[in-house]
């Protein structure tokens, strides 16, 4: 469908390249489409005889998957309107006004947990399609799901304009520190001083997350792999 329906529609590029932050990517990895499945039965002298069901090395058909993301950061709140409320349309100029017809899933999730019940009390319109709750970094996590595919969604109005609001004035400035967060900043120059510095930080009382770190180099930037440091908590874990 291109930019003449479905979600594409609000890929336009002068929002997307003048905003806070913007990254696109294309993942392609192989599946294996059939493969060989045999029961596993162990023999014991208990009556209780459990079945494992164990997936052969081979791979009998290979299918490629093509994976294409785009993540945008839009930050309203400093950019002096000092809200945090949002909308499609402030961000994209563009609102949904209908489905492309080839695609088999086409839905829009909003985060609708709150930070803190007492607070902040989420409003979002118009009335979503459902409600899923999930498990996200040990967080439970409540999202707001519009599904496109869904007749009575569009029955309506002929046009999508997803918002969220706030039902209260804010009290302070604050913004929320997420659980994990990253900051990065380039120091020094030239090739004997010059360094770049990524810390990542993780404010959960107890629980650890596996974290995979995609580094986009600028161009002015030299780098040597020898010269990698990587230090938790004071201590330095040295590469594989």
């Amino acid at each position: 469908c291109s930019l003449q329906a479905g979600l594409a529609v609000l890929l336009k590029a002068e929002r997307l390249f003048h905003s806070s932050y913007h990254s696109q990517a294309v993942h392609i990895r192989p599946i294996c489409r059939v493969s060989h499945w045999f029961a596993q039965l162990p023999v014991t002298g208990s009556l209780a005889a459990c079945l494992f069901l164990v997936q052969d090395a081979s791979c009998l058909a290979l299918s490629w998957e093509l994976r294409q993301t785009l993540t945008v950061v839009f930050d309203f709140f400093s950019s002096g309107q000092g809200k945090k409320d949002w909308s499609l349309f402030k961000m994209f100029s563009r609102t949904l006004t209908d489905t492309c017809p080839l695609a088999s899933q086409s839905k829009v999730y909003v985060d609708i947990s709150p930070k803190n019940k007492e607070k902040e009390l989420l409003e979002v319109s118009p009335p979503p399609t459902s409600v899923h709750e999930a498990i996200v970094q040990g967080d439970k996590k409540t999202y707001a799901v519009y599904d496109l595919l869904s007749p009575s969604l569009f029955n309506i109005s002929r046009s999508l304009n997803v918002q969220l609001k706030w039902k209260r004035p804010q009290d302070s400035s604050e913004m929320p520190i997420p659980t994990l967060h990253a900051q990065r900043y380039v120091g020094g120059y030239g090739l004997q001083t010059g360094e770049i510095c990524t810390l990542i930080y993780n404010t959960h009382p107890y629980r650890a997350f596996p974290v995979i770190l995609l580094e986009t180099v600028p161009w002015y930037l030299r780098l040597y792999v020898h010269t990698l440091a990587i230090i938790t908590k004071g201590k330095e874990n040295k590469p594989s």
